[in-house]
């Protein structure tokens, strides 16, 4: 069913992740013009972190799978329409993997035969780094790890669960017993506090 792993020598098997921004830009520019081949090399590249950032929200190697299919199709089809301006292509990619999961994490959850083994799982911690920060060299980790670090403790919590475990404004309420507007202030908040933080650091 997976029909981009398939296609990369069947399901199980994730290619390598590598970085080359030129490249991915000539692999849309040869999707918009319908050029299939394209989109398989993109997937050679990405692949692997799209799937796992999307196993790292839904924690279900299944619904992963069927969100890396979902985003490599969104990407062939919006390909004509992506603008180098966005920047990179893999984080667009990551941006793309992330809503896609969040959406199928509320879509799981709304289903009463799901609640109780999802409640399970989200009481699971997970200690990886986020698949995001491999971006980024050890000196620009350590900064925003800093950042984080002088954020008000409530507004580390809320940035971690917003970026790191993917969970929506309405969850991280729910999650933290609080109003939805308290968490999004707090976020807003946050965001600020880490961009003056950061700015020309990473």
């Amino acid at each position: 069913m997976w029909i981009f792993l398939s296609a990369a020598g069947g399901a199980g098997r994730l290619p390598r992740w590598t970085d080359d921004r030129e490249s991915d830009q000539q692999a849309l520019e040869r999707m918009a013009r319908g050029d299939a081949d394209a989109l398989a090399d993109l997937y050679d590249r990405h692949a692997a972190r799209v799937y796992s950032l999307a196993v790292r929200i839904v924690r279900d190697a299944s619904d992963a799978e069927d969100v890396v299919q979902e985003v490599f199709a969104q990407a062939w089809r919006q390909a004509s329409r992506y603008s180098a301006s966005r920047g990179a292509v893999a984080a667009w990619l990551l941006t793309l993997a992330r809503s896609r999961a969040i959406d199928r994490l509320r879509a799981r959850r709304a289903r009463p035969d799901q609640q109780v083994a999802e409640t399970a799982a989200t009481e699971l911690p997970d200690l990886a780094p986020p698949v995001d920060w491999q971006y980024l060299s050890a000196e620009q980790i350590r900064l925003v790890r800093a950042a984080l670090e002088q954020l008000p403790f409530l507004q580390r919590v809320a940035i971690e669960l917003a970026y790191f475990d993917g969970l929506t404004h309405v969850e991280i309420a729910a999650r933290l017993e609080e109003p939805l507007g308290t968490v999004k202030t707090r976020i807003r908040a946050a965001l600020t506090k880490l961009r003056e933080s950061l700015v020309g650091a990473v």
